[in-house]
C-alpha cells in the first residue's frame, strides 16, 4: 500500500506500508481525498506544536468504507464518509464535561498519530461521518469548515452582532461563512487584496480591511468607533494575535482560532479596562460537523470555489512546495487518490 511520510523538516518521502487490518470498533476506509491545511504546512516547515517526526500527515479526509463490522451508526461497506480526526480518550475531565475536542489525552490524526496520506487506513467507527448526498470534495472539507463553525458557536454570536475575522485562510473563511450564517455583520481583515476580494465573493462579508493600510481608522469608521464585539484571530501569527486585543470593543470577546508555537503577551490595562473575554477555540465536535453537513446540504457553502488547487496522490510531493508560495494564491488544496 502506498503512503507518503513527512520524515523531517522540508522532507517528504513515498513509502510502502502494510495493509490495515480490521479490529473491533473500527472500519477500514479507502482514502479518496486529503485536504491540505496550515497544520500540514507548519509540520512540513517545523513550526507545528505537539508534533514529532516521522509522521504521515493528513486529517482532512474523505473516503469509502471497505470493511466494517456491526455498529450502531448504521454504516456499511461502500458508504462514503468524512472523518472527525480528533481521537479522544473518553474519560478525562474535558471528555466528561462534553468537550472531547480538547481532550487531555487527545491524539489528532496526522499530528500526534499517523494520518490519511495513504491509500487505506483504519478509523474508529465513532469518528466517521456518513456523507451521503455530498461529494467527496465536500466530505473532505467538513473538518476545516467545522473548526470555523465551532469557533462561531464558542463565541455565542447574537443576530446582528458586529464581528471581525483576522486572517482569510481556509479557517478564517470558515469562521466568516458561519458568522454570516448566524446573522452577524462580518468584517474581514488580511494583508492580501486577492484574499480580501475572495472574502467578499465567497463568504459574503460586509466589509474588508487591509491590515497594512491604517486598519485602526478603517475599523473605527466601519463601527462608528465602537469596535467589534467579537474578534476572531485565525492567523496563527504571533504579531497579529498580540495586536488583536486592540480591536475588541469594551465588554467584547477575543477568540483565538489559530495556533502559534510561541508565547503571546498583551498590555494588561487595555485588557482590564475593556473587561474583555479571551477564548481559545480548538478543533470541533460532532455538533459542529452536523452544522456544516446541514449547511452543505442546503447549498449554503460553495466548495467548488473554496478548493482552488488539486494534485493526484503521486504528484503531491512535487505540488506541496509550490502550494506554500503565496504567489500560487492557494485557498484550499486537495490531494486526490
Amino acid at each position: 500500500m502506498k503512503g507518503i511520510v513527512c520524515q523531517g523538516v522540508n522532507r517528504f518521502a513515498p513509502v510502502e506500508l502494510p495493509d490495515p487490518s480490521l479490529s473491533d470498533g473500527h472500519a477500514i476506509v479507502r482514502i479518496k481525498r486529503v485536504g491540505i491545511c496550515g497544520t500540514d504546512q507548519h509540520a512540513y516547515r517545523g513550526n507545528q506544536p505537539f508534533f514529532t517526526y516521522p509522521r504521515i500527515l493528513g486529517h482532512e479526509l474523505a473516503g469509502i468504507i471497505e470493511d466494517i463490522g456491526p455498529n450502531d451508526k448504521g454504516l456499511g461497506i461502500g458508504d462514503q464518509v468524512g472523518v472527525m480526526p480528533y481521537l479522544n480518550c473518553g474519560h478525562c475531565i474535558a471528555c466528561r464535561n462534553g468537550s472531547p475536542n480538547c481532550c487531555v489525552n487527545i491524539r489528532v490524526l496526522g499530528v500526534h498519530v499517523d494520518g490519511g496520506m495513504r491509500e487505506r487506513m483504519t478509523v474508529p467507527i465513532g469518528h466517521l461521518i456518513h456523507t451521503k448526498g455530498l461529494t467527496l470534495d465536500q466530505s473532505a472539507v467538513l473538518e476545516p469548515l467545522s473548526i470555523g463553525a465551532h469557533a462561531v458557536r464558542r463565541a455565542e454570536l447574537k443576530l446582528g452582532e458586529t464581528v471581525l475575522v483576522i486572517g482569510a485562510g481556509p479557517i478564517g473563511l470558515g469562521v466568516m461563512a458561519f458568522a454570516n450564517y448566524q446573522g452577524a455583520k462580518v468584517i474581514a481583515m488580511d494583508i492580501h487584496d486577492q484574499r480580501l476580494a475572495f472574502c467578499k465573493e465567497w463568504a459574503h462579508v460586509d466589509e474588508t480591511i487591509h491590515a497594512l493600510h491604517d486598519p485602526k481608522s478603517r475599523l473605527e469608521d466601519i463601527t462608528d468607533g465602537d469596535y467589534p464585539t467579537v474578534v476572531f484571530d485565525a492567523t496563527g501569527n504571533v504579531h497579529s494575535m498580540s495586536q488583536s486585543f486592540q480591536w475588541v470593543a469594551h465588554g467584547g470577546k477575543l477568540v483565538y482560532v489559530g495556533l502559534v508555537k510561541a508565547d503571546i503577551s498583551f498590555h494588561d490595562p487595555e485588557f482590564h479596562k475593556r473587561e474583555m473575554t479571551l477564548l481559545g477555540s480548538r478543533n470541533a465536535t460532532e455538533e459542529d460537523f452536523d452544522t456544516v453537513l446541514h449547511a452543505l446540504r442546503q447549498g449554503n457553502i460553495d466548495v467548488d470555489r473554496f478548493i482552488t488547487h488539486r494534485a493526484p496522490f503521486d504528484k503531491m510531493i512535487d505540488s506541496f512546495e509550490a502550494w506554500l508560495n503565496p504567489e500560487a494564491k492557494v485557498i484550499k488544496a486537495i490531494v486526490e487518490l
